[in-house]
């Protein structure tokens, strides 16, 4: 079981995890109210450099052959400039122009964006190493600070992130949802 960065060609392995992950936020992001056609749009936002939901910023865990889990992470700085490509595909697919994205990540800080494990391979500390890797990944790059977001009715996830060292530092609202900021200093 290895931890590496993702290709092009894990996308279609990726985004169910990616929704899974998103729920809400991935409907928003991609503009559908389909299952499908959201997972669709994910697979090919995948695929394109330079966007918040590219291959280029994902981690990924093996096992077997598999993608057992994913994790999406990037600085926060770069979060606007990185959901650019999705408002004008957004717009061009006549969503309306008043579309904003929600920006969850702060500027000083690298930001986990979304983290999910398949089911099969779920409780096997999966999630925890896709964690511990993205802050290795932070602090080689010299990110002193790494981020996420919980949704407050998550408290099993809350618990793996207390247990490594995040702290609740602020509330954030989301599509009508409140999710806790956590932050770890590295």
């Amino acid at each position: 079981m290895t931890i590496r960065q993702a290709l092009p060609s894990d996308a279609a392995a990726a985004a169910p995890l990616l929704l899974a992950a998103m729920q809400g936020i991935a409907y928003q992001l991609t503009g559908a109210s389909e299952e499908s056609e959201v997972l669709g749009q994910l697979t090919e936002l995948f695929h394109i450099e330079d966007n918040r939901l590219s291959y280029q910023n994902v981690l990924v865990k093996e096992k077997e052959g598999n993608l057992a889990g994913v994790l999406l992470a990037y600085h926060g700085s770069e979060a606007v400039r990185l959901d650019q490509p999705i408002l004008e595909r957004l717009r061009s697919l006549n969503r309306g122009s008043e579309i904003r994205i929600s920006q969850e990540a702060d500027k000083d800080e690298y930001y986990i964006d979304s983290l999910a494990v398949s089911p099969n391979a779920r409780g096997k500390g999966i999630g925890q190493e896709l964690i511990q890797a993205a802050e290795k990944k932070a602090a080689a790059s010299g990110y002193a600070r790494i981020a996420l977001i919980v949704v407050q009715e998550n408290p099993r996830a809350r618990a793996l992130y207390e247990r490594l060292g995040y702290v609740k530092n602020k509330e954030k609202i989301i599509n009508n949802k409140t999710y806790d900021h956590m932050v770890k200093q590295l």
